[in-house]
């Protein structure tokens, strides 16, 4: 909990009791589902917490706006955001049924309101985003196929609309094909060793209606 107020300062009473109890909810969880991995349950902060969190050094979320989170897992990185952005709405999804049970649970357990889950693959997701977000679930070019017509029209951040999508390693020849791909490297953002690899791509997609 002390890396999270260590890069996020001004956080109110309710977030603080959140992001403590996030971790409770996760070890309890993870001994019945077991959705994170042995090693990285004892390093939840910072392995799937700050991680997530990293997109939120590159943009904030203005309330009211709409975030899906692709392939979720555990909750990552759409749960620690929802903390973090308690009015902006994020929908959370994934094809894995086990792994959404546990979202469910831990979702209710930090009293969440602005957290929607779907246990479907995202091409069967309706509806539209000012942003998607994820956790390296596939490649790009596979990534932008499945999340095809679910960007929204108006652009209301300061970065367009389009995908932030938490990737690590080179990724020159992945990205090839976006010229418009930004790469922003988590380790100018965070300390730790952990995030000397660990990279946000900003994507920008255009509204196809």
């Amino acid at each position: 909990m002390i890396l999270i107020d260590k890069y996020f300062t001004d956080l109110d009473e309710n977030q603080i009791l959140q992001f403590k109890k996030l971790n409770e909810l996760y070890q309890d969880w993870n001994l019945k589902i077991n959705v994170v991995s042995r090693k990285d349950i004892d390093e939840i902060y910072l392995r799937h917490v700050l991680h997530s969190l990293g997109i939120a050094k590159i943009q904030k979320f203005n309330p009211g706006a709409s975030i899906l989170d692709v392939g979720t897992g555990g909750g990552f990185p759409g749960i620690p955001l929802a903390i973090l952005f308690p009015e902006t709405q994020f929908h959370l999804v994934d094809s894995i049924g086990k792994k959404i049970k546990v979202v469910e649970e831990v979702s209710e357990g930090l009293g969440l309101k602005n957290v929607k889950i779907t246990n479907d693959r995202v091409e069967n997701v309706d509806g539209q985003y000012d942003f998607i977000v994820s956790r390296a679930v596939a490649q790009m070019e596979t990534f932008v196929h499945w999340v095809k017509g679910k960007i929204a029209k108006k652009s209301e951040h300061e970065l367009k609309n389009g995908i932030l999508y938490l990737k690590g390693g080179d990724l020159s020849e992945e990205l090839k094909l976006y010229t418009t791909a930004k790469i922003y490297d988590l380790k100018d953002y965070f300390e730790e060793d952990f995030f000397d690899t660990k990279k946000v791509v900003h994507l920008p997609l255009k509204f196809k209606g």
